[in-house]
């Protein structure tokens, strides 16, 4: 057994996720172009890209939307040239915080992930400072009264690293980052379709944050997630409902 209440919070991730769903358009939208920009408009070929695409659908976001980004990425439409940068610091109590950012405009975006941290109770690290807590890798979750022996059989054979039973019932399948898409493929083949699934940076060892310190530390979350440039937020700290 592992983990927190891995389940309770993907679906408060998720929650809050519906809640701003014009801001998630638009790190799709951005996802998308740059994507499609690094590895070209075909998903056969672009692992990045059709993971992208799969994302902006489970959120709805339109066709037209999704077919335009890919245009601006490749070049068939003129569009904002992204870059890639990623933040690292530290939360309430010393949790470790990494922030995935895509910027058209550097000094902008580094003064405003420095000013929430610094808001709410955190501070900017150096680069490297907190990275070597986290694991590049595939990651799906599935609900809790999935038949973990069946999944697991599935999940080793399709080429998965770990399976991991949590403390709330919901089973965890970590893959290769290279190899997420292929392993997703063959278990939803298998007949298993996870309620979350991406390429994140695991923390190794996770902290439990309770009362007080969890509504600070969310509030940290929070500001640094609403950040227009901010793409994705990981933290070593699991806020407790």
């Amino acid at each position: 057994m592992a983990g927190h209440s891995k389940w309770a919070n993907i679906q408060h991730r998720k929650g809050r996720q519906d809640a701003k769903r014009g801001k998630v358009f638009t790190k799709l939208i951005k996802e998308i172009t740059v994507a499609a920009k690094m590895g070209g408009g075909d998903i056969t070929a672009n692992p990045r890209l059709r993971m992208a695409i799969e994302k902006a659908k489970g959120q709805s976001l339109p066709k037209d939307n999704i077919d335009n980004a890919i245009k601006r990425g490749t070049g068939q439409l003129e569009g904002v040239n992204y870059e890639e940068i990623r933040y690292e610091g530290y939360g309430i109590n010393g949790a470790a915080v990494m922030v995935d950012c895509l910027t058209d405009n550097k000094v902008r975006t580094v003064a405003e992930v420095r000013h929430a941290f610094a808001k709410h109770g955190g501070n900017m690290g150096t680069d490297g400072s907190v990275a070597f807590l986290f694991t590049h890798c595939g990651q799906m979750i599935f609900a809790p009264g999935t038949d973990e022996a069946r999944l697991m059989d599935a999940a080793i054979e399709a080429g998965a690293n770990d399976v991991l039973t949590n403390d709330d019932g919901s089973i965890e399948v970590v893959t290769p980052p290279n190899d997420f898409a292929q392993v997703k493929d063959a278990l939803e083949k298998a007949g298993f379709t996870p309620e979350f699934g991406d390429v994140i940076m695991k923390p190794e060892n996770e902290v439990e944050f309770t009362g007080e310190d969890a509504i600070k530390m969310q509030k940290l979350l929070d500001a640094l997630e609403a950040l227009d440039d901010v793409q994705e937020v990981y933290t070593t700290a699991v806020l407790e409902e």
